[in-house]
């Protein structure tokens, strides 16, 4: 990553790396101060491979994303709205020798009455330091950042986050493709929407970077004027999630020509609905729309499918576009379903075909922390590792791919993973329930129990210590018993029906009046 932003630097060394509200910061700059805080991680937790990041985004996160690898270390983000039980059991997971923090995220975990500084080294993140002065000059040590880049967490099917480990070398690989296929400069200004626990993150980070473009902060604040911020900040680079398009389309602010200075938009994270597509066009007419499809494992995105008016509506299934074609360097294959008799690699040929969603390539994750996460996810195919994504996608007429569901009962809010299982864990963990299940319906998560009646207030305030806010159910139902099918299995499509009856309040923060920032 350090090798990455050193680009831009070279290239741009006055120009404006980051913009966070009303502070700014030169590549020279950022350089120096990424410098002074990667000597104090080495001088205060010199044996520590992986280093926590635990703050909100913005310039001092952005920095200390900078400084671990120029420490030499693995950069490990933590997400400070977290619970503090979740955190623990990241930090653990990934053994964290130090973590850079600052003042607000450290007293959030104080008043938690879990005080960061009892079991691990903790470097505040604001402290002043004196920049170093032309610190490219220098090179920074061999460590764990030569071969690991950084460790972010999914949700995992045992009830805990699984930890995946990204290589610098596919890190580095994918960035190259991404760069070739967009051709960013430095006149480029980027958006940065992402949290740091979320890998699109990176893309913004280091794609803009590695141009010597610009990165701006948006804050809680600018998704409630978006359009504005997008054209006072001259905004040419958006990524993010899809819904950010209803958002506009509800504040009446994607009126024909209204984002004039976008010129690439990338969507990730959900389904892209071709009316999203055509609404956000008329907005920026000017702007190319990609939709990308990717996962933490590969790393961030592999797919991407260009929005033509003409062409992509006829291409849609289920409303939703297809996720296109691998980018440079990835291959994909189809693993055809056990239902269907074909459990093995199919030739795509020509035609529609239909199975699991099978990635290679250089770009590819080594592997999760815990090497038992590896079961069943990879496969040696005439010698050739691929990961089975556990989507299922559709291959169109035009040897494009279509996302069609899921294998698992894993699934997506608001552009963030989430193993049903884990919630079901959350909740069998709640005083009194005996038995839990979790469905999406409509786009939220209904919770199901059998056990004592409690309160639903009681019982989200539970699952609040455990499970992070985008996780934690919309409703949560109680029964008698759970319906059944004539296997003697719970009967999840019964449950999906039933959360259409009127049940419990919303979650806090879960409503579909969720601040946007969470978009």
């Amino acid at each position: 990553m350090a090798d990455w932003f050193r680009l831009g630097l070279a290239a741009n060394p006055d120009g404006l790396a980051i913009r966070d509200g009303r502070s700014e910061y030169s590549y020279r700059t950022v350089d120096g101060l990424a410098s002074s805080l990667a000597a104090e991680i080495r001088d205060t937790a010199p044996e520590a491979e992986r280093v926590g990041i635990l703050m909100e985004r913005g310039a001092h996160a952005y920095i200390a994303v900078l400084a671990v690898s120029y420490a030499g270390s693995t950069a490990v983000p933590l997400n400070p709205g977290y619970p503090a039980a979740r955190t623990r059991i990241m930090m653990d997971a990934a053994n964290v020798g130090a973590i850079v923090a600052d003042e607000a995220s450290r007293e959030k975990f104080r008043s938690r009455g879990a005080g960061l500084e009892e079991t691990v080294k903790v470097i505040p993140a604001e402290k002043e330091r004196p920049p170093v002065i032309d610190a490219a000059a220098g090179e920074y040590p061999d460590g764990p950042a030569r071969e690991c880049a950084y460790v972010v967490f999914t949700s995992g099917t045992t009830g805990k986050p699984k930890g995946v480990v990204v290589s610098s070398r596919g890190l580095s690989h994918y960035l190259e493709s991404v760069h070739a296929l967009y051709g960013f400069s430095s006149s480029d200004v980027f958006s940065q929407v992402a949290d740091l626990t979320f890998d699109l993150s990176m893309l913004d980070l280091f794609s803009a970077w590695g141009a010597g473009a610009t990165v701006v902060t948006t804050r809680p604040q600018d998704f409630l004027r978006l359009s504005r911020f997008i054209n006072d900040h001259g905004i040419s680079v958006w990524l993010s999630a899809p819904s950010i398009v209803a958002l506009l389309r509800r504040n009446g602010a994607l009126e024909p020509g209204s984002l004039p200075t976008l010129r690439w938009t990338f969507f990730c994270g959900e389904p892209l609905l071709r009316q999203d597509a055509a609404d956000w066009q008329t907005a920026a007419s000017h702007s190319a729309i990609e939709n990308l499809y990717g996962l933490t494992e590969t790393p961030i995105t592999c797919f991407s499918h260009r929005w033509d008016r003409d062409t992509s509506a006829r291409l849609a299934v289920n409303d939703a576009l297809p996720i296109g074609s691998p980018l440079h360097g990835y291959e994909a294959g189809v693993m055809g379903s056990p239902d269907t008799g074909q459990n093995h690699y199919l030739d795509p040929g020509e035609g529609e075909i239909e199975g699991e969603l099978c990635i290679t390539g250089p770009h590819l994750f080594p592997g999760f922390l815990d090497p038992g996460d590896d079961r069943d996810r990879f496969l040696s195919v005439e010698g050739r590792r691929w990961y089975r994504t556990g989507d299922l996608v559709r291959r169109l007429p035009n040897r494009e791919f279509a996302f069609i569901g899921r294998r698992d009962h894993q699934v997506k809010i608001r552009g963030r993973r989430v193993e049903l299982a884990e919630v079901d864990g959350a909740l069998r963990s709640c005083d009194g329930v005996s038995e839990a299940v979790t469905v999406l319906a409509d786009e939220q998560l209904v919770a199901f129990y059998v056990g004592e009646p409690k309160s639903t207030g009681a019982m989200l305030r539970e699952l609040a210590e455990i499970l992070p806010q985008y996780a934690l159910p919309r409703r949560i139902i109680r029964l008698s018993e759970f319906p059944l099918t004539h296997n003697r299995k719970i009967d999840r499509r019964a449950l999906v029906m039933l959360a259409g009856t009127p049940a419990a309040s919303p979650a806090p923060g879960t409503g579909r009046s969720a601040p946007p920032r969470r978009c």
